[in-house]
């Protein structure tokens, strides 16, 4: 009985932590889910109806248990992300122009802090990290993006990009290792 009783507050904490609804849990999604795509697709249309596929697409599942919305809705949006690169590799160049770059127009940013040096700052190492993330081979971009931004664990992780632990770890760390040497010159 003692044992029982121990457990079921560390049981009961990670309950209270999920969303009470689907809708509630993709309102918390919305801006994380757009800078994803946005890294993925660089461009910010695309960005925004890939993140808005995927939302559309989670409302079908909201019979699911909560635990299982997060690697689930990172999958749809990856997967997403991936119908769209693989629409424009296979697009007739003649018959439809090619997508706009906006790789080099500045990010849409308003500023409402207090500290215009502080925000910046903040706008240019987000830009210089975007940058440097959208150089990144695919997969490793996906892994760091969902293991360091969102701070999803490695198992689901994994589950969201549909590969094996070890091949979440193996593309985090080349990840880190070219970011870092992109990113040591700016420093």
């Amino acid at each position: 009985m003692e044992a029982s009783s121990e457990l079921e507050p560390e049981a009961a904490a990670p309950a209270a932590r999920l969303p009470a609804t689907i809708e509630e849990f993709l309102a918390g999604l919305g801006t994380r889910a757009f800078r994803f795509a946005e890294l993925g697709l660089r461009h910010r249309e695309d960005a925004l109806d890939a993140v808005q596929d995927a939302m559309m697409k989670m409302l079908g599942y909201r019979e699911r248990p909560a635990s299982e919305w997060t690697p689930l809705f990172w999958s749809i949006l990856r997967s997403r992300i991936v119908d769209i690169q693989r629409r424009r590799t296979f697009r007739l160049r003649w018959l439809m122009p090619a997508p706009r770059d906006d790789d080099d127009a500045p990010m849409d940013w308003a500023d409402d802090g207090p500290d215009p040096q502080r925000t910046h700052d903040g706008r240019e190492a987000y830009s210089k990290l975007a940058g440097a993330l959208g150089k990144l081979p695919r997969r490793q971009r996906e892994a760091f993006s969902l293991r360091i931004l969102e701070e999803l664990d490695v198992a689901t992780t994994a589950r969201a990009m549909g590969c094996s632990e070890g091949a979440v770890k193996t593309h985090l760390s080349r990840a880190r290792e070219t970011l870092q040497r992109q990113l040591e010159e700016w420093r």
